[in-house]
């Protein structure tokens, strides 16, 4: 969807650069520590725990915080059976359908927190089931078309990719979860450069919203990144990429 690349791209380069202030270091260190609990361990086995370990890094996160984080969440009981993952599901300005990903050890506390970001930025929290089937989970890797061509990304089809998108300006290569991985170390292999990579909920339709709506749901967005809980936001916004730069700059 237009735009949505793009977005990615930002979301991406702004996290970096907020965790490298420490910003983000809490969210790095908690999606480690489920996903070390949910899936074990050993990053070659667990491809969630190989994602959220490669995000740590990239955010220059010491060596001594991932494994300490891997080891809280193999640990049995503790800090790490107290963290549950939620999807928090409501509506933005313009009729845009919003999904919030969090990690809580207080769902109420954190469901408290959500509804009134939504309430205070013009959108409105909704009961669960009401846009998470306008979603698909899905691996996205976005990459700069002007350093690289569609030729150089046949690797990732070999790999297992489902599909390669054009957007303005990036490529979009879409996988199964099961395959993200696979897909990304073969780009990585191949020497391709990428913006971002990470799973995601990808809309199956979008809406269309104009410049001012952008701006507001822009600032929900910001609004619910900014939750020490939340570790990812997702919306069907359908938007140039160039009001996207301009109004999330």
């Amino acid at each position: 969807m237009s735009g949505h690349s793009k977005w990615a791209s930002i979301k991406h380069k702004k996290a970096i650069v907020d965790s490298r202030r420490g910003a983000q270091f809490s969210k790095l260190t908690r999606a480690i520590t489920v996903a070390a609990r949910d899936g074990g361990g050993d990053p070659d086995a667990n491809a969630t725990l190989e994602n959220a370990v490669r995000k740590a890094k990239e955010a220059s996160m010491p060596k001594e915080n991932i494994e300490r984080a891997i080891a809280k969440g193999t640990g049995a009981g503790g800090e790490a059976d107290a963290i549950e993952s939620v999807l928090y599901e409501g509506y933005g300005p313009g009729g845009v359908a919003v999904l919030v990903e969090a990690f809580t050890e207080n769902r109420n506390r954190t469901g408290a927190d959500v509804r009134h970001t939504f309430a205070k930025s013009g959108g409105n929290l909704g009961e669960p089931g009401s846009v998470a089937y306008l979603f698909e989970k899905k691996g996205t890797i976005v990459i700069d078309s002007e350093r690289h061509s569609e030729d150089e990304l046949m690797v990732a089809v070999e790999a297992g990719a489902e599909d390669v998108l054009t957007d303005e300006g990036v490529f979009e290569v879409i996988t199964a979860p099961s395959d993200f991985t696979a897909v990304r170390r073969a780009l990585e292999e191949g020497g391709v450069e990428m913006d971002s990579a990470e799973m995601s909920y990808r809309p199956s339709s979008v809406v269309p919203i104009d410049e001012a709506q952008a701006g507001k749901l822009m600032r929900l967005i910001e609004a619910l990144e900014d939750n020490d809980d939340v570790s990812a936001v997702h919306a069907n916004f359908d938007v140039s990429a160039d009001v996207l730069e301009r109004v999330a700059g």
